[in-house]
């Protein structure tokens, strides 16, 4: 039920005929159509259909069109919004776009050119159609990496260049920001993609190993070498080597490096005999470079001759746009690990994910993503579990009015789908008589026969299921 459509379109409009009559032409396409007559009432839709597309007009009782794409992009930066007006001008289509809305279409529209618009911005949330060989291989190499910022786009374009050809790379970015994930990337994009991929930890392996995992080691060249080891750098012979965290590389195998990638030759611990390597280096950091050189404590020979052609990698709070885009996919993943279903955050939750500091960068979101699933018991993510999983660190305040309002229709939501949309129960747990809990939901845009509807597709989908074990 919670997974995400790729091809529903929600559509918003407080005139009734205009809403049927949209709904006819993009099920006529093929579209799944979800319906909203106000912006409120968007909002809770869009929490359980999930859609890819919204339409909405511009001007409508209540919450505008434009009000309506601010909060849903708090919810989810990268959807695709279509406003429609009969007030257009060119410098509200200017500031609409300027925002980031998607497209601007003024009425009376005409009706391939919507459908035109709508297919390029389904095609914004669909990955490449298996049919779709091309695309799928030139993609294939950047597919681990999930991303719509236009600066993380900028390294990514910048690293597939970089991956035709022998350059050494060196990747400086903050802790947890997938420094390794687009190591393997350009692996993959180079012509050595189907060699090995070997990656190595510097800060990882006491120092009195490190030159004999690297490099290797003849039996008995110190003691518990009971057998012979080619080392890492024999073990990407032909493919790809990752140095992670070389900043902490100690100088005297600093040197010893230096003369590998100098001579192309690897010399293991305890023997007179050298070996040919031909190896890729991508090496990585997570410490300020410049002050370790000008501290003495990595050599500029070695810096300059892995960092021919610099990456740096944005941290998350650079790329906040991507922050939906990665909590959804960490749900996903954990609801397979786990075999239950899917997930959602609710609108405030993600609205604390977005705005959070993120010190610890990806890493430390997969954390607290995986700390709201595992304590959640209902569908939606409260924002309550957020917080305990960010402990309680947010950059946002907001007014006791709006922290009300906001506690108010997460506990109705919560309440609906534990009932499946039943309100004589829903009222009983909430200890409110029905008139006065059906003032609670009018006040919030919320319909219980949504939630009866979304309980029996979860119903149906159980009972397949079960059919199957």
């Amino acid at each position: 039920m919670n997974e995400v459509n790729k091809k529903t379109i929600l559509i918003v409009d407080d005139d009734l005929d205009l809403l049927r009559l949209l709904a006819m032409r993009l099920e006529a396409s093929g579209y799944n159509v979800v319906t909203a007559d106000s912006g409120e009432k968007a909002i809770v839709q869009y929490s359980l259909c999930k859609a890819s597309v919204v339409i909405t007009d511009m001007q409508m009782g209540g919450m505008s069109g434009l009000d309506l794409f601010n909060a849903l992009h708090k919810i989810n930066s990268a959807l695709p919004v279509i406003i429609l007006t009969a007030h257009g001008t060119i410098p509200d289509a200017v500031s609409a776009t300027c925002q980031g809305v998607f497209s601007f279409l003024t009425k009376p529209f005409d009706a391939q050119q919507l459908l035109s618009q709508v297919k390029k911005a389904v095609a914004i949330n669909l990955q490449p159609d298996a049919e779709d060989s091309e695309i799928q291989i030139n993609e294939e190499w950047r597919s681990d990496i999930i991303t719509r910022s236009s600066n993380m786009e900028e390294v990514l374009n910048q690293a597939q260049l970089l991956a035709r050809g022998e350059t050494s790379v060196f990747i400086h970015g903050q802790s947890g920001t997938g420094k390794e994930m687009l190591a393997k990337a350009i692996h993959r994009a180079s012509p050595r993609s189907d060699q090995n991929f070997v990656a190595v930890n510097c800060a990882a392996i006491p120092e009195n190993l490190l030159e004999s995992e690297l490099f290797g080691h003849n039996k008995g060249a110190f003691t518990g070498a009971v057998t012979n080891y080619e080392g890492l750098f024999q073990a990407a012979n032909k493919g790809t080597i990752f140095l992670d965290e070389i900043g902490d590389m100690p100088a005297s195998l600093q040197v010893k490096l230096l003369r590998v990638l100098q001579e192309k030759q690897v010399r293991p611990v305890g023997s007179t005999k050298s070996i040919d390597v031909d190896v890729r280096v991508i090496s990585a950091t997570h410490c300020d470079i410049d002050q370790e050189l000008t501290l003495g404590n990595f050599r500029e020979d070695l810096y300059y001759r892995l960092s021919v052609a610099p990456l740096e990698i944005p941290r998350l709070k650079d790329r906040r746009q991507d922050i939906p885009l990665l909590a959804n996919h960490f749900l996903l993943e954990f609801s397979h690990v786990a075999k239950q279903k899917l997930k959602t955050f609710s609108p405030d939750a993600m609205e604390l994910l977005i705005k959070a500091e993120w010190r610890g960068n990806i890493r430390q979101l997969r954390n607290v993503v995986e700390q709201s699933f595992a304590l959640c018991t209902t569908s939606v993510i409260p924002a309550r579990l957020v917080l305990k999983a960010l402990r309680g660190k947010s950059d946002e305040i907001v007014s006791l009015s709006e922290a009300k309002k906001r506690f108010e229709r997460d506990y109705l939501l919560k309440l609906l789908q534990l009932t499946n949309g039943n309100v004589t129960q829903a009222s009983r747990l909430a200890d409110r008589n029905r008139t006065e809990f059906y003032k609670l939901l009018h006040r919030h845009h919320i319909e219980p026969a949504e939630f009866k509807a979304a309980g029996k597709v979860i119903s149906k989908a159980e009972a397949t299921a079960a059919s199957t074990v």
